[in-house]
């Protein structure tokens, strides 16, 4: 393991935190933002980062810039509050808790805490969001990962019942009203639920109750796989969805969200997930379903899914 203070994207204070599988790069003059996550040796950042927003910092609004961020649910004003300013970290054995200052109007302290594996590609994010106002704040912690143009993400469905045996529903679907189902970006099969990145896309977006614990992106010959917290009996933003996903034609994105809390002063909400990454793999000789089922078996078969 080894953590050290590096120069990245013309930010000249970012965190390197590496062992002998990936590394990790952390902004410190804005965010705090995860800016690369890429498997070693020879391996490519699979995080999108917009070039142009890069090294800058002091914007007046929020600034996409890309990477993983923390974000406040539901999206709102306080979503796109910016965080283009320079953050507290400290440092641990193995990563950094990283602070915003609970500034107004909201006077929310937002949290991130990364620490990666020893002897693996095992990357642990902690999102919290603190209320130091004076009043109480309803809220979401919201996990953000911004992944590289030109990939396929792939999002497991539960298994399929019986009639007459299963007769009450057994998962939530959310759309949004930009959402075309009929987008030929879109696969809705049995198994998974598709979609793919392309150049010429326009917006769209879905959220599920997600159950099934992960979703994966595959990119270059790489499959990131991003594991999601859900708690049964919770009640979680945008009609029930602790997890989303939204791509447009320059990116797609990978979203977490922690259950939706009434939050008095002093108190916080937050929630956690999992990053794993395979690099160097063979793609699926076919994107038909029961070839991809046996494709990625052996992938998530390593992963702690308990």
């Amino acid at each position: 393991m080894k953590i050290e203070r590096i120069a990245f994207g013309g930010w000249p204070n970012c965190l390197r935190i590496a062992n002998d599988h990936v590394e990790l790069v952390i902004t410190v003059d804005v965010g705090p933002r995860v800016i690369s996550y890429q498997h070693l040796p020879g391996g490519k950042n699979v995080l999108k980062t917009n070039t142009e927003e890069l090294g800058r910092s002091g914007e007046e609004g929020f600034v996409q810039r890309g990477g993983h961020r923390l974000w406040l649910a539901p999206e709102d004003e306080r979503s796109y509050f910016p965080d283009n300013s320079t953050v507290t970290h400290e440092l641990l054995p193995n990563g950094v808790r990283l602070e915003n200052p609970a500034v107004a109007p909201w006077h929310i302290k937002k949290t991130l805490t990364v620490t990666l594996a020893e002897d693996s590609s095992h990357v642990t994010l902690e999102h919290r969001a603190t209320n130091e106002g004076a009043t109480s704040s309803t809220m979401a912690t919201w996990g953000v990962t911004v992944m590289e143009a030109g990939g396929l993400e792939i999002i497991p469905r539960p298994p399929m019942g019986q009639h007459p045996r299963d007769l009450l529903p057994d998962r939530v679907q959310v759309l949004w009203p930009y959402t075309d189902t009929a987008d030929e970006r879109w696969r809705w099969g049995r198994q998974f639920i598709t979609l793919r990145q392309t150049p010429h896309s326009s917006p769209t977006k879905l959220g599920l109750r997600h159950q099934m614990k992960w979703i994966g992106y595959l990119t270059r010959s790489t499959l990131f796989i991003k594991l999601v917290e859900f708690q049964d009996g919770a009640i979680y933003p945008d009609f029930g969805c602790n997890f989303e996903t939204f791509s447009n034609a320059q990116m797609l994105e990978i979203e977490t969200l922690s259950p939706l809390r009434t939050v008095a002063p002093g108190e916080s909400v937050g929630h956690t997930e999992s990053w794993h990454l395979f690099g160097s793999i063979p793609e699926p000789q076919s994107l038909k379903e029961d070839a991809l089922a046996e494709w990625i078996e052996p992938f998530i078969a390593k992963l702690d899914l308990r």
